[in-house]
């Protein structure tokens, strides 16, 4: 199996010793896939040379959705230069009804516009899509049926929801290719994968069947991001 990595795991280390350092790091953890979540000021040519030369390929991107309004073209076109086809969109104001119809409603134009450009779009959990505001709407579902987004569950925030990730993963199974594989305790204190309470094991062996693509994210940096990196990549080679 091959497995991915979130780099906002490692920000420490990237703010530190500099973006090409790390991805040098997690390349010789063994991961064979990054999920950027911010790229530093480099240039999508110097990220592009960076993965070549320690050999990893982006898999994805959290990029806000604000991004593709703003500059459309730029945001695409360094996707395409980094070898990204999958943006994922991190967040949205779950709170604020207009603003979750406003981000429908920019889905409806520019997920079609992205998919032609042969970019997918997936929208990422945390907890607060699957609460029940005071006005009675959830909305994770409102994106489910007022969207074409794809999905990327993050089991952990899935599991702190109150939510069986499996079955949410197997009701969506069609609209997921990508998911987050953090662990945690039941405090909201994240964990290295097999150091918490999430079902890591059985989610992992769904997803395994599923032929999804598997992204780690740890996000404490305890005692660092590239310790957690190594700890959780070590935990999901004793599961095969």
């Amino acid at each position: 199996m091959e497995y991915g990595l979130q780099m906002w795991s490692v920000r420490d280390m990237a703010k530190e010793q500099g973006l090409e350092a790390t991805l040098k790091a997690v390349a010789e953890i063994g991961y064979k896939y990054v999920e950027f979540a911010g790229f530093y000021g480099h240039s999508a040519e110097e990220v592009k040379g960076w993965l070549d030369k320690y050999g990893l390929k982006c898999a994805s991107t959290h990029t806000p959705w604000t991004d593709l309004v703003e500059d459309f073209d730029g945001t695409i076109n360094y996707h395409k230069t980094i070898g990204a086809e999958n943006i994922v969109f991190p967040s949205i104001d779950t709170k604020n009804p207009e603003v979750v119809k406003i981000f429908t409603d920019f889905c409806k134009e520019y997920i079609p516009r992205a998919k032609a450009e042969g970019i997918n779009i997936h929208f990422h959990n945390h907890t607060s899509e699957f609460a029940l505001h005071s006005d009675g709407f959830m909305v994770y579902p409102v994106l489910e049926m007022r969207t074409e987004l794809m999905f990327q569950p993050d089991i952990y925030w899935v599991y702190m929801s109150h939510v069986n990730p499996i079955d949410l993963i197997n009701r969506l199974k069609d609209r997921i290719s990508i998911i987050h594989v953090k662990d945690g305790d039941d405090n909201r204190k994240s964990l290295p994968l097999g150091m918490g309470t999430a079902p890591v094991a059985e989610t992992v062996a769904l997803a395994k069947k599923l032929g999804y693509m598997m992204i780690v994210e740890s996000d404490t940096c305890d005692p660092s991001g590239i310790e957690e990196a190594r700890i959780s990549f070590e935990y999901l080679k004793s599961l095969e």
